[in-house]
């Protein structure tokens, strides 16, 4: 299974594993690709700098550790990503996860998330 986490489920792979699903566990570890996007460090970054989310190490720490840990590959935005947001209806109004949704669907991969709406994107989900 190809699979692309999102924001939380990385941030929870790293710092709380047990907050995870089992399925989500199993998925992560049994991965044959996993893709993180940079839109996830970027969603850490704005939400901590808000205040909206404490970090206790550094969001280059925390994505360090997940290349590490899992293998994982950084999945850089590109023009299909941007362009297939625009394809995308309004179902889901953070700008975060509609990239995210976009990044599955052209690259094909499997979202880990807890968000339920992804899968109406037809977007293949396992719960995180």
């Amino acid at each position: 299974m190809r699979l692309l986490l999102d924001t939380h489920a990385a941030l929870w792979a790293v710092s709380e594993p047990d907050a995870l699903s089992v399925s989500a566990r199993e998925a992560i570890v049994g991965a044959e690709e996993i893709r993180l996007s940079v839109v996830s460090p970027w969603e850490l970054v704005i939400k901590s700098a808000l205040g909206k989310l404490v970090l206790h190490r550094t969001v280059e720490d925390i994505w360090r550790e997940l290349e590490r840990e899992f293998a994982a590959q950084t999945l850089a935005v590109t023009l299909a990503h941007v362009l297939e947001v625009g394809r995308l209806a309004p179902h889901h109004g953070d700008p975060f996860d509609r990239l995210l949704i976009a990044q599955a669907r052209v690259e094909g991969l499997t979202m880990v998330t807890r968000d339920r709406v992804f899968a109406d994107y037809g977007v293949v989900v396992v719960r995180a």
